[in-house]
């Protein structure tokens, strides 16, 4: 507010003189000793100082109209930080007056409020270019003055290229807000996403929040409490670990079977061009919908947007990404509470389709009656149980009653397709765009898959690889890998606020209450981790040997120092922040891997993959999650492959 002050000091009267020689201007003497302290605790006395200075010097500039307005001011801010009582026994007259300065000073900002106005302005942009010391760090003008800059950038869809560009102008920190440093030095990653630092998600994921029956519904990704997250991590993370993963291989495996069916009648055997990114996210949909419920929604089947799910799972991170940036924004729109109370109440339906999709596999598994509401359906004595997510959820809700609740079973299966589904896609999608854009890798990953077909190494008969067969294929590894570096799904800086008092960030202090963050995008382009090529896509970087070999695949000289090459590629390992990092890593993590790494080498070994017309090159969207739009291929089945799907299986 200092600056507002100064303005007000430039323009008073400098004969003001308050009733009962309380205050004299010419002198700035107070009588009585209380109000003096108080008049001092609130830092008006070194104001009126600094009136009477500038006043002197600025007579005239103004009109003589605005130093009776402003004499008014004062003595409104006098009376108001008075002590009550003390006032009136100390000068009547000047409390009488008080009503007097309400008056005037009402009518001093009716009369003048275009110039109060640009007064408000200024001090707010002005506090905002200095908020927290952070108009040391570089960065645009606008973007230090207020958060529309960042609403911009992110609504223009494309802000991981500008993030690119900031800091290879301005280095490793970047005021992308008035609030919010974006880091990209690794240094920076174990700091803001360690364990016990105290950092917590910002407002950005409250936008995120899904919605049913007029209530916002928080979960492990959107919700802000650490607290409230530790607890229903602990009730479900044993539905997500590496040694349950097992479980979840024949869902996989089914809706695998029936994607490479349907692959080959739709496309491989008319020699139509296929939409692939959005054909490989009606898979991802399909298997998410399998390892949940034990049931597919229907995508690959009908090759269709099942009731406009995807449809409205893009619009809606269309709005979150933007909206995100100036959270209030939200309570605006989505979560105005006037909206949510008539969906409360049933007069309008602003409950999310993921949600209702979920509740109406709930309906299916624990009973049929659709009168029943959630609660009573989900505590219906469930048929036998599946080993699906839904029914681990339930067991986790059994255990733990005093927490697990039927809302956030609800939560959880809407989270598994509301997220999960997002982001395995756009990998799968840039897994296989960048290997048709670099052929030698291709050639290299099909070397490697047709010498383990000869050698009788993949097992099933339908072609489909199991998990722990892909764990013995290196060059896939490394493929995967490097598209998790070169195309991360989420776009924008994973956000966090610094505790209070402050912590040290990558060698800088930064104040509590400051949003931090990393974009994947920027610091999965960092040369000293990464090497120098970190815009090429070059899956030998992560085969030991490969630190400067080029495409194709690397043979280990003797002359490698393996221990340098093994921590090498450990370092990049522990720089990738695809997945999250912390305690606030995707839960959800295995169960993609599981069917990335299932697939690519599965759809690999029966279809030869090419480019509709090599010449177009596909359209990003960054809307949080980077998905991919225009990339179209043809498909033709490979000859080499020892097992063949029958038609139409």
């Amino acid at each position: 507010m200092w600056i507002s002050r100064l303005f007000l000091c430039h323009i008073v009267q400098s004969s003001l003189v308050l009733p009962c020689r309380l205050v004299d201007l010419g002198r700035l003497q107070i009588e009585d000793p209380l109000l003096m302290k108080v008049w001092r605790r609130k830092r008006i006395l070194p104001v009126l100082y600094t009136a009477q200075t500038l006043h002197i010097r600025l007579s005239g500039l103004l009109p003589s109209s605005w130093y009776t307005h402003i004499t008014s001011l004062c003595l409104f801010f006098f009376v108001e930080n008075s002590p009550k009582g003390k006032l009136e026994k100390s000068c009547p007259a000047l409390a009488a007056l008080h009503i007097m300065a309400s008056d005037s000073l009402v009518g001093s900002l009716l009369g003048h409020w275009p110039a109060i106005l640009l007064v408000v302005l200024v001090s707010y942009f002005v506090k905002n270019r200095f908020n927290r010391g952070l108009n040391k760090h570089p960065g645009p003008f606008l973007a230090s003055i207020t958060d529309w800059w960042r609403f911009w950038i992110v609504y223009k869809r494309r802000p991981e290229v500008e993030h690119i560009r900031l800091h290879a102008k301005h280095g490793d920190i970047v005021r992308l807000g008035p609030n919010s440093l974006s880091f990209s030095n690794p240094q920076a990653l174990k700091t803001i996403y360690g364990l016990n630092k105290g950092f917590i998600k910002s407002d950005f994921y409250l936008v995120q929040q899904s919605v049913s029956n007029g209530h916002p519904l928080p979960s492990l990704f959107s919700s802000i409490s650490e607290s409230w997250h530790a607890q229903f991590r602990r009730c479900v993370n044993s539905a997500f670990s590496m040694s349950t993963l097992i479980q979840y291989e024949p869902f996989v495996d089914s809706t695998t079977e029936l994607f490479l069916s349907q692959t080959e009648k739709i496309f491989a055997k008319t020699s139509e061009a296929c939409n692939f990114s959005q054909w490989l996210q009606f898979y991802a949909f399909d298997v998410i919908g399998e390892i949940t419920y034990s049931k597919r929604h229907g995508f690959v089947e009908e090759n269709r947007d099942i009731d406009g799910i995807i449809k409205y799972l893009a619009g809606l991170f269309d709005y979150v990404a933007p909206i995100g940036q100036i959270p209030m924004l939200d309570k605006l729109f989505l979560k105005n509470p006037l909206y949510l109370l008539a969906a409360k109440h049933g007069l309008i339906d602003a409950t999310f389709p993921v949600a209702k999709f979920a509740r109406q596999r709930m309906v299916e598994r624990y009973g049929t009656d659709n009168s029943k509401p959630a609660s009573a359906l989900l505590s219906t004595a469930s048929k036998a149980p599946l080993p699906d997510l839904l029914s681990k959820f339930m067991q986790a809700k059994k255990a733990r009653p005093d927490f697990m609740n039927d809302t956030l079973v609800t939560t959880m299966a809407v989270s598994m397709a509301f997220a999960g589904s997002e982001t395995t896609a756009i990998t799968l999608s840039a897994i296989f765009y960048y290997l048709l854009r670099n052929p030698l890798c291709l050639a290299a990953l099909y070397r490697e898959l047709d010498g383990r077909e000869k050698e009788g190494f993949f097992s099933n008969p339908n072609g489909i690889v199991t998990w722990s067969e892909s764990q013995d294929l290196p060059y896939l590894d490394a493929c995967v890998k490097e598209s998790f570096r070169l195309h991360p799904a989420a776009g924008l800086p994973v956000e966090r606020v610094v505790p209070e008092p402050g912590l040290e960030i990558a060698g800088v202090f930064v104040k509590g209450g400051t949003i931090v963050g990393c974009n994947a995008w920027v610091v999965h382009r960092r040369p000293e981790i990464f090497g120098e090529d970190v815009e090429t896509f070059r899956p030998e970087r992560w085969l030991v040997g490969g630190g400067v070999a080029g495409q194709g695949v690397v043979e280990v000289s003797k002359e490698v120092d393996v221990k340098a090459e093994e921590k090498r590629i450990k370092d990049m390992g522990a720089t990738l922040l695809h997945f999250g990092m912390g305690s606030r890593t995707c839960i959800g993590k295995n169960i993609s891997l599981l069917e990335i790494y299932k697939l690519i080498p599965s759809f690999l070994k029966m279809f030869e993959v090419t480019f509709e017309d090599p010449s177009k090159d596909w359209k990003l969207i960054n809307s949080w999650f980077v998905r991919q739009v225009n990339f179209r291929t043809k498909f033709r089945r490979r000859e080499v492959a020892s097992s063949k799907l029958q038609d139409g299986a």
